[in-house]
């Protein structure tokens, strides 16, 4: 019985978790659901932090307002409301139905990260790019997204951390198809076992080793700074 102090150390509880199957699955179907909604994720995040960085337009305000908004609203009021729409639509209980909630519920904290590595960035190297006559595209490609590249993979590090480590959301919407903190609680129902704490440590260990590293990245940019002249 998981229980304090601890009796002994062993590995036989490691594995027997990870030769079962169904566990074994779950991590193909978190990390299958957690890498596209992390890419997915940084894109849309990317989009919309140049919007708001760049564009000046009519309901700004409102815009910045919705995409920072899910992160606000309760996890199970959230979950309720994605299974009744993806109901409607005829996409729940399906992995992809997981993927979109996952990318809903991710795609703010990308877009926090990137606006935040673009407010650093120096209007002038636009415009100078401009003036050597490239594209608006050029520009986006070869200035500004390089400027953003540590935020970018951060971003992505962090999103995919929060779709690997989400539960609430996942259980409302997956169905059958279940992710592993979904595959905890199935446990947790049954006869409590010390397999719980082995899923938990490979959980707790992915979530801060991509925290960590998403923090690192993010932190190189501000160590950064322009020589000074000497004139």
């Amino acid at each position: 019985f998981p229980s304090l102090p601890l009796k002994a150390f062993t590995t036989d509880w490691y594995q027997l978790t990870f030769t079962d199957p169904m566990v074994i699955d779950a991590f193909k179907r978190s990390f299958g659901v957690a890498i596209p909604a992390g890419l997915l994720s940084t894109l849309l995040g990317f989009a919309a932090a140049y919007s708001d960085y760049r564009f000046s337009f009519r309901g700004k305000s409102l815009f910045n307002l919705m995409m920072l908004l899910p992160p606000t609203i309760p996890a199970v009021i959230m979950g309720l409301a994605m299974l009744s729409y993806l109901s409607r639509i005829d996409l729940a209980g399906n992995v992809y139905s997981i993927l979109i909630c996952h990318v809903v519920t991710g795609l703010p904290f990308a877009m926090a990260i990137i606006r935040l590595r673009l407010a650093q960035m120096d209007p002038s190297l636009e415009q100078a790019a401009w003036n050597l006559r490239a594209t608006a595209g050029q520009t986006l490609w070869h200035v500004v997204i390089p400027f953003c590249k540590q935020s970018l993979i951060a971003a992505f590090l962090i999103t995919t951390a929060v779709s690997f480590d989400e539960f609430a959301v996942a259980w409302f919407v997956s169905g059958l198809e279940e992710t592993v903190p979904v595959r905890v609680l199935v446990f947790l129902q049954g006869q409590v076992s010390p397999r719980i704490n082995a899923i938990g440590t490979a959980i707790f260990a992915t979530s801060v080793l991509l925290v960590v590293l998403a923090m690192t990245l993010s932190g190189l940019g501000k160590s950064i700074r322009p020589a000074k002249s000497d004139q």
